[in-house]
C-alpha cells in the first residue's frame, strides 16, 4: 500500500534538469464567491462522486468509457504522485540474485557499484553517467550494481520540484529495460548480469571503497584528456583490485562529470560505446513503450506494428510480468523512423537563465551533439567567457539554445528544403512533435506559427499526451522515445536529453543529416 509520508527538504538546484515543468496557476483570476456557493471541498466532493457514477455507469453498461472521465478519474484515485511499489519489488527479485548461481555469477561474482553516482538532476544528466558507469563495469566483467532515479536520498518517499510534489526516487525498470538494469547479455558474453544496490548491500558488506578523486584528479578537467583515456584508466584499476565488491565512495566526484559529457573529450568513447550490448540492447520500459503507443495516433496514426500485441490500442492489458520486465523489448537498431514526423526539442522555463549562463562562460554543445557526421555545428567565441561576454554572442547563444518562434520557424523551413534536397517529394514531413516544457499560451502561438510554414497533418506538444498516473512522472523518457523514432530531430544541441537521443539515433544507423539542431 502507498505510503502517505511526506518529507520535505527543501527544493533541490543542482543545475537545470531535462525534466523542468511549469506549473501553471489560474490563482489570479478567481471570481468572487457567490453567497449560494458551495465550499470548495463540498464542491470537490460533489464533483467525485459524479464523476465515480458515471464511471460506474459506462463500466456496467460496457459502454465505452470516453478518455476524458478515464483521464479525471485517474486524477481523483491518485492525489499523490506513484511511488512504483511494484516496480521496486520486481528489482528486488531479478533472478540473478541467488548466490548459488554458477560463475559469473552466484557467490563467485563481481560486482561494481557507483555510489557516488548523480542525483537531483534531470534524467538527461542521470542517464549519461548511468550509460557509462554500465559500460565500466560490462568492460571488467564486473555485474554493474544499478540505483534508482534518484532526487534525492535521503527523503522517505517524496521531493519537491517547481513547487509540485514528485517520487524522490523512481525505479529505472519504469524508464528503461535491458543490460543496465539486469537482462541477459548477449550470447557468448561472459559478463554477470547487473544486480540491485540492495542485493549487493547485502552480499556485500564490507566492499573495497576507492575515492574517484585519487585517479581522476588530474584527468577530469584537463581538456586534453579524452573521455577514452579516463574510461581506460578505471578499466585498468579495477581489473588491479581482487576484491570482487568494489564501490566508489558516495561523498566523492562522479567517475564521468558532466564537464566530459558537455565537451567533444567524450566522443572518443564511441568506438567502445556503440559496441557495447549496454546501448545495443538498449530499451526503453514497457511503461513507456505503452505511454507511446496509448498517444502514437496524435502523430503517427501507423506506428504501432513495431510494438508488442498487449501494447496496441485494441490488444488486451499487459500482465505485471511483461509491464516490470527489464528485457529489451526493442532496441534501436530494431526502430524504424516515423516517415514524416519531424521532432523539435524546444525548452522553456528555467532554460533562460541557463542558456544566458552558458553565454557568459562560453560553454559549447554537449559532446554527443557534436558527431561530426552531424549537418550543424556550433562554434564558441573566443571573445568571452569567465563569467561575461558581448551581447552579439548573447543573442547567438539564444538562438542555439532558447529560440523564439520566429527563429524556430525559420529553422523548419530551411530543414524542409534541405529534406527536400536530399529526397525530393520522397520523404515529406507531415506532422510535429514537440518536447518542451512551454506553457500551453506560448505553445498555441507556436503552433499557429508552424500552420502558417505548410499544412501539417497534426502539430502536437508534450503538453498533449495523455499519460496515466504511473507514466506522468517519467514523461521525459516518452519524449526522448518520439524523438529517437523521428523522422527528422532539430535539438538543442546545449541539452543532455538532446544528446541522448543523438546518441541512440547513432546506435540505430538513422541518417546524420537528419539530426538537427537549433
Amino acid at each position: 500500500m502507498q505510503s502517505l509520508k511526506l518529507t520535505f527538504k527543501g527544493n533541490k538546484h543542482s543545475r537545470p534538469s531535462d525534466s523542468s515543468t511549469l506549473p501553471l496557476s489560474n490563482s489570479d483570476m478567481r471570481s468572487p464567491p457567490s453567497r449560494f456557493s458551495l465550499t470548495r471541498r463540498c464542491t470537490r466532493l460533489l464533483m467525485g462522486l459524479i464523476l465515480v457514477c458515471l464511471f460506474l455507469f459506462f463500466s456496467r453498461t460496457k459502454a465505452t468509457v470516453p478518455s476524458w472521465l478515464q483521464e479525471q478519474s485517474l486524477t481523483e484515485e491518485h492525489s499523490l504522485p506513484p511511488l512504483y511499489e511494484v516496480y521496486h519489488d520486481y528489482e528486488r527479485h531479478l533472478p540473478q540474485h541467488n548466490l548459488s548461481l554458477p560463475f559469473p555469477e552466484g557467490r563467485d561474482a563481481k560486482f561494481f557499484w557507483a555510489a557516488n553516482h548523480v542525483t537531483s538532476s534531470g534524467w538527461g544528466n542521470a542517464m549519461q553517467e548511468l550509460v557509462m558507469n554500465a559500460a565500466l563495469a560490462h568492460a571488467t566483467k564486473r555485474a554493474f550494481v544499478f540505483d534508482n532515479f534518484t532526487w534525492e536520498r535521503n527523503a522517505v518517499d517524496y521531493s519537491t520540484f517547481n513547487g509540485k510534489l514528485i517520487p524522490s526516487r523512481i525505479p529505472l525498470s519504469a524508464i528503461i529495460s535491458g543490460p543496465i538494469i539486469g537482462s541477459p547479455f548477449p550470447p557468448r558474453d561472459a559478463a554477470p548480469r547487473a544486480v540491485s544496490q540492495e542485493y549487493f548491500k547485502k552480499v556485500c558488506p564490507n566492499p573495497t571503497i576507492i575515492d574517484s578523486w585519487d585517479l581522476n584528479e588530474h584527468l577530469r578537467l584537463d581538456n586534453n584528456v579524452p573521455a577514452l583515456q579516463i574510461f581506460e584508466k578505471w578499466v585498468e584499476k579495477l581489473n588491479s583490485i581482487d576484491d570482487p565488491c568494489v564501490e566508489i565512495k558516495q561523498e566523492s566526484f562522479q567517475l564521468f562529470e558532466i564537464w566530459l559529457f558537455g565537451s567533444k573529450r567524450i566522443l572518443s568513447i564511441w568506438p567502445i560505446l556503440s559496441r557495447s550490448p549496454i546501448l545495443t540492447d538498449f530499451s526503453w520500459s514497457p511503461l513507456i513503450l505503452q505511454a507511446y503507443a496509448e498517444n502514437a495516433h496524435l502523430f503517427a496514426p501507423s506506428s504501432f506494428r513495431f510494438l508488442p500485441s498487449f501494447m496496441s490500442p485494441s490488444g488486451q492489458p499487459p500482465t505485471p510480468t511483461t509491464l516490470h520486465d527489464v528485457h529489451p523489448i526493442l532496441k534501436s537498431k530494431g526502430m524504424d523512423p516515423v516517415t514524416g514526423l519531424l521532432a523539435l526539442h524546444i525548452r522553456r522555463g528555467d532554460f533562460a537563465s541557463h542558456c544566458s549562463h552558458l553565454a557568459n562562460w562560453s560553454s559549447d554543445w554537449n559532446g554527443f551533439n557534436k558527431f561530426s557526421a552531424l549537418p550543424d555545428k556550433f562554434r564558441v567565441p573566443t571573445d568571452g567567457g569567465w563569467g561575461e561576454t558581448t551581447e552579439a554572442n548573447t543573442d547567438m547563444y539564444f538562438k542555439a539554445c532558447f529560440p523564439t518562434i520566429e527563429q524556430i520557424v525559420e529553422k523548419v523551413q530551411n530543414v524542409l528544403a534541405d529534406q527536400r534536397r536530399l529526397y525530393g517529394s520522397a520523404k515529406k514531413l507531415k506532422s510535429i512533435y514537440i518536447m518542451t516544457n512551454g506553457d500551453v499560451e506560448w505553445l498555441q502561438q507556436l503552433k499557429e506559427a508552424l500552420m502558417h510554414v505548410k499544412k501539417w497533418d497534426a502539430v502536437v506538444t508534450s503538453r498533449d499526451l495523455t499519460l496515466s498516473w504511473e507514466a506522468k512522472p517519467v514523461a521525459q523518457a516518452v519524449d526522448m522515445l518520439i524523438g529517437q523514432r523521428a523522422q527528422v530531430l532539430i535539438g538543442n544541441g546545449f541539452s543532455s536529453l538532446t544528446s541522448n537521443i543523438v546518441m541512440l539515433r547513432m546506435v540505430g544507423n538513422l541518417p546524420p543529416d537528419n539530426t538537427r539542431f537549433w
